[in-house]
């Protein structure tokens, strides 16, 4: 028996209420980073406080590169509960789960090379080191916790249980800032505490996750073999995975490249940039809440072969993300000066970053297309031309940026606003094609 509904009705308020709770788990993740630093900052060492930030920046970045248990448990088991699959809904999340693991210990395994090149990479003084080597050394162990835990809300967002999803995110992230505060200045384990706390949220935020997954299955776990280990099935997970990786991985190289060329323009453009991503972000956590209604919505309709669904789905997630996104660019533009002057004491910073508020005021509607259409392409499981466009948008950005360059750091945001224009247009013109190709002529 299917678990989720398969043909619940593409309207207003079903967009709300995927993408709505969506948005207020990504909203409470940065919080995290705010209560390891507020914690670690009462310790008075400037160095642990800067381990614990490179840290947490090294973390992010290492998990991200495996954001595809997430989006790809997401499209498979969409389409799954639009065939009213059950079977393959079960089967989706055990072979997500089992890739998990073993990812996980592959990371366990490699944390000294890649500890190595991180902090090779990084360039920080040795105290600061010091203090990474101390979190990495605990904080690695959670690894197959967070992958599986990206597995776990991957699939509950399938199926359209974003409200559960949402309960499982906050409370694994409440639990994470209390005992991050109580391992720290309680228990006195200093940055260890705040790695600790972490990898005993992660494994708790699992245990809680399987408890969920395995009362909504009723306890019908076994799967046959021929089920689990389907060659076709796995082939199209490795695909997609493979390519969604490929995607995420030249999306981490764009902003990497932005946060790059900012330090070469000097410590003030560097802090400034920074100032006004925070403001992005925050937009962006919107925008990710409607990718997510289109991975779901559209993955739905795509398994259950219902064309005007699939319709509705574009077109309401583009309208609702429009929506927040001008809503995002006239607040900046009208009290990004004050949030700006909150974020930053520096009268230097707080110039330069008013000369490219314009910038991050308009990111966020550059982006619409962009955040839409990469859940649209997710749920239809079109990963290879969501690749091979994402890899095309980044070669517009960077021959914008080199067009653009005698610019400064105004052509560095106008390359930014081209790349996220251009993955949007990329995806809006092929969309057409892949439709007919999936549901027919």
């Amino acid at each position: 028996m299917a678990l989720a509904a398969a043909d619940g009705r593409v309207t207003h308020a079903r967009v709300l209420a995927i993408a709505l709770p969506m948005t207020v788990a990504h909203l409470t993740t940065p919080l995290l980073g705010i209560v390891d630093a507020a914690v670690v900052g009462r310790l008075g060492d400037a160095a642990l406080l800067g381990g614990v930030a490179l840290a947490a920046v090294i973390f992010d970045m290492l998990f991200w590169v495996f954001g595809f248990l997430r989006m790809g448990t997401v499209g498979l088991a969409a389409q799954a509960v639009g065939r009213r699959d059950g079977v393959e809904e079960r089967a989706v999340l055990a072979r997500a789960l089992l890739l998990a693991g073993a990812l996980g210990l592959v990371l366990i395994a490699l944390q000294a090379p890649i500890a190595y090149a991180a902090l090779g990479l990084a360039g920080a003084s040795e105290e600061v080191n010091a203090a990474v080597r101390a979190y990495y050394a605990v904080r690695i162990y959670a690894a197959p916790f967070t992958l599986a835990n990206y597995v776990v809300l991957g699939w509950l967002v399938g199926l359209g249980r974003t409200g559960r999803a949402l309960a499982l995110q906050v409370g694994m992230n409440l639990l994470n800032m209390a005992l991050t505060a109580v391992l720290v200045l309680g228990a006195g384990w200093g940055v260890a505490g705040a790695a600790a706390g972490t990898l005993m949220a992660e494994i708790a935020g699992t245990a809680a996750g399987l408890l969920l997954c395995l009362s909504m299955l009723g306890g019908a776990v076994a799967l046959p073999r021929g089920v689990l280990f389907n060659r076709a099935r796995l082939a199209e997970s490795f695909l997609l995975n493979r390519d969604i990786m490929i995607r995420t991985a030249a999306l981490m190289f764009a902003f990497s490249f932005f946060a790059a060329q900012g330090a070469r323009a000097g410590d003030v453009t560097l802090a400034a940039n920074a100032v006004l991503q925070n403001m992005v972000m925050v937009a962006a956590y919107f925008l990710d809440g409607f990718a997510t209604a289109a991975e779901q919505i559209c993955g739905a309709a795509v398994g259950g072969r219902r064309r005007a669904d699939f319709a509705a789905g574009v077109r309401l997630c583009l309208i609702w993300g429009l929506v927040f996104a001008l809503v995002a660019c006239a607040l900046y533009l009208a009290i990004g000066p004050a949030i700006v002057d909150a974020m930053t004491t520096s009268e230097e910073v707080r110039a330069a970053a008013r000369d490219f508020l314009i910038y991050a005021a308009l990111l966020p509607v550059a982006g619409v297309a962009a955040y839409a259409f990469d859940g649209v392409y997710i749920g239809a499981l079109w990963s290879r031309d969501m690749r091979n466009l994402m890899l095309c948008a980044l070669a517009v950005y960077l021959a914008a940026w080199w067009g653009l360059r005698g610019l400064g750091n105004h052509g560095l945001w106008l390359a930014f606003l081209a790349f996220l224009i251009a993955r949007g247009a990329f995806q809006a013109l092929r969309l057409p094609a892949l439709e007919r190709r999936t549901f027919g002529a």
